[in-house]
């Protein structure tokens, strides 16, 4: 009993998160949203996983996030153009996303467990919502921080369905080597971003 409050608790801290990740526009609250959704993921795939298998995913992570945010820290020339690829502006609009997000969640969660018994509605509700949050966000930003965030949000829904239909120890090695691949590519694309093409022969910036 006590096992599955804490698990609709973790359910809970995981759409406050994303929905603060859709909405925020202080990337060090998205990051720091990330940092707090990787907890609710811990503790959900820990119900199928091994703590210490569980605990690889919280690092990888986490690791990520470091990577972004020392990134990002480094490049403060982003916040002069992060606005005007942050689309559609209105937060009624992103709020109104969540919450269809949230319906779909409902919705779908009863049937799958009724397909896949075993499972868990609070692990199933929390991967149904990750991964929603995580498309809508991909859906309104085209900027290379936030897209890389919709990219990590979605594949911790994924990993915590994932999780409870299989334990492989090779897989689970195999999605934290994609998590930090994430962050590294999302460094690697934050600076090229940052970075002025300038002409070999005139050497102007173009």
């Amino acid at each position: 009993m006590f096992t599955e409050i804490v698990s609709w608790a973790a359910v809970g801290l995981a759409l406050a998160a994303s929905a603060t990740i859709l909405i925020s526009r202080d990337w060090r609250i998205l990051l720091g949203s990330l940092a707090i959704q990787y907890l609710a993921v811990f503790w959900l795939v820990t119900r199928h996983l091994p703590i210490a298998m569980g605990s690889v995913k919280l690092i990888a992570g986490w690791m990520s996030v470091a990577i972004l945010g020392m990134t990002r820290l480094s490049h403060a020339a982003l916040d002069q153009d992060e606005q005007d690829r942050f689309f559609p502006r209105g937060a009624v609009f992103r709020i109104l996303l969540i919450g269809i997000v949230i319906l779909i969640a409902i919705g779908g969660t009863p049937r799958i467990e009724s397909a896949t018994p075993g499972m868990g509605l609070p692990v199933i509700a929390a991967g149904l919502l990750l991964i929603g949050a995580g498309i809508a966000h991909l859906g309104v930003t085209s900027d290379i921080l936030r897209v890389i965030i919709g990219l990590l949000t979605l594949l911790s829904g994924f990993e915590i369905i994932y999780a409870a239909v299989e334990s492989a120890i090779l897989v689970t090695g195999l999605l934290a080597v994609v998590t930090l691949g994430l962050g590294v590519i999302g460094a690697y694309l934050l600076i090229a971003g940052s970075v002025p093409l300038v002409d070999s022969d005139t050497e102007d910036i173009v």
